[in-house]
């Protein structure tokens, strides 16, 4: 450890964001960085515990006391070499990961101020690039071939590593690009697509192929995919978001949220909608439905497409301010109000409330009826009963945005995993057929769905082994 005493005498800072009269009127990243000497001051901070839990907490295990002491010491190439032996995309999680680490950091225990860890993780990657650390590795062949279907965080993880065991891997992705919600459902400002792009080439430099427009359906695995190559790695995701069947759902102005951040991010990628198919919230009075991440994206989105309100609503209770969660004590990830870059930036919040119709005229949306309730322990255990509180209301919105979450999804139970294979037979069975992510978790963060692709990798080889 560099410094023992830099958490005693340096306080945390924070990059902070672009002022909101700036960055609403584009799509740049809203995130700003701090120089050089900054960074090594905050990296100083990392106490090098006897018991880090910053490691517990990580999905992929990253090292965090030691590449910030590399850090602070000026060591950027063996801080990119120790933060890449765990993280194969730290270009991604240092931007958009709710960085676990930093709430079961000590120093958040001991006075809320933890190592900025993310940060940090995000000025080692972009130094590695930027210096040339970070150079394409085409491994020696071992003849086998793994096929990967779905090119988001868990697929591309699964593919780099089994990229680097030396098989030759073939990615199907059925958009026209790689990233999964990545690209398609993070938008601009919180992650620009050409920080993606930058690591799909070098994947490609490396012998990864990519397929895209290629759909794979479930079914088409067994006669397709699973004789063709030696082992099959399912990693699509939850494609099905969560959805509000309630009177008036047909209306125009009712979507789903990624219907509408996929296509601005598309948009900003050169490609074109017609008129009638085109999503916007300008000049519209917006209503986004469900309180989280991807409720909060759209709030951002609408801002930055000109509209003239936007107001959010979640059926749960309002989290406890914090800093700290008395039902979820540190370590663990504490359940408190969160406030976003995109709530900055305005908008009306509210929970403790239903939705009940979508009211609209000529077919198009004008208002949502909507009603305060309360939430009372269940006698029988298991979920509280939501009960109605006060009377029905009607929030204006000619555009309304459906952010509840996804679905899982429901693929076949493959038998279990053996490393016997059919010697009589060159057609493989369906035990070489594996499943990552979110399509085996149900939706879950980036850095979750990394580690699932990257453990299932480690299987996937142990199999073909």
């Amino acid at each position: 450890m560099g410094n023992p005493k830099a958490f005693l005498d340096v306080h945390r800072q924070e990059a902070g964001y672009r002022p909101i009269h700036d960055r609403i009127h584009d799509f740049g990243e809203v995130e700003q960085t701090l120089n050089t000497r900054e960074r090594k001051l905050q990296a100083s901070r990392c106490m090098d515990c006897g018991v880090p839990f910053c490691h517990w907490a990580c999905p992929l295990g990253n090292k965090a006391p030691e590449w910030n002491d590399a850090l602070y010491k000026g060591e950027w190439e063996q801080a990119y070499r120790l933060l890449a032996s765990t993280n194969p995309f730290p270009e991604f999680t240092g931007r958009i990961c709710p960085a676990l680490c930093e709430k079961a950091c000590v120093l958040n225990r001991f006075n809320h101020e933890p190592t900025t860890n993310r940060e940090d993780e995000a000025a080692i990657v972009e130094a590695a690039f930027r210096e040339g650390y970070v150079q394409p590795r085409v491994p020696v062949r071992n003849g086998k071939r793994v096929a990967v279907v779905g090119a988001g965080p868990a697929g591309l993880a699964a593919a780099d590593v089994l990229n680097r065991q030396g098989y030759a891997v073939t990615v199907f992705e059925k958009n026209e690009a790689a990233g999964g919600l990545l690209r398609y459902g993070i938008p601009n400002f919180k992650l620009n697509k050409a920080i993606i792009d930058r690591r799909i080439r070098l994947m490609e430099q490396e012998g990864i192929e990519f397929r895209y427009g290629e759909a794979v359906p479930y079914a088409a695995i067994p006669s397709e995919l699973a004789p063709q190559y030696s082992a099959v790695v399912i990693a699509t995701g939850t494609p099905t978001a969560r959805d509000l069947p309630i009177p008036g759902r047909s209306l125009k102005g009712v979507h789903f949220a990624l219907e509408l951040l996929s296509q601005q991010n598309r948009i900003l990628a050169g490609i074109e909608f017609g008129k009638d198919e085109r999503i916007t919230a300008k000049g519209k009075n917006v209503l986004v439905i469900g309180g989280g991440d991807t409720g909060s994206d759209c709030i951002g989105t609408a801002h930055r497409q000109g509209c003239k309100s936007v107001t959010q609503i979640e059926i749960m209770p309002r989290p406890t301010e914090g800093p700290d969660d008395p039902q979820n004590p540190w370590p663990n990830w504490p359940r408190t109000l969160k406030t976003t870059s995109s709530h900055e930036e305005g908008c009306t919040r509210r929970w403790n409330i239903n939705t009940l119709e979508f009211l609209g005229e000529n077919g198009r949306l004008t208002g949502v009826k909507v009603q305060e309730i309360d939430w009372k322990p269940n006698p029988a255990g298991g979920r509280p009963i939501m009960v109605e509180k006060g009377e029905p209301e009607v929030i204006k919105a000619e555009l309304c945005l459906l952010a509840m979450g996804f679905l899982k999804p429901e693929y076949p139970q493959y038998p279990e995993r053996s490393a016997q294979r059919d010697a009589s037979s060159n057609k493989a069975s369906l035990k070489n057929v594996f499943v990552c992510g979110d399509a085996q978790n149900g939706a879950s963060l980036v850095v979750r769905a990394m580690a699932s692709g990257m453990e299932t990798a480690k299987k996937v080889d142990t199999f073909l082994r």
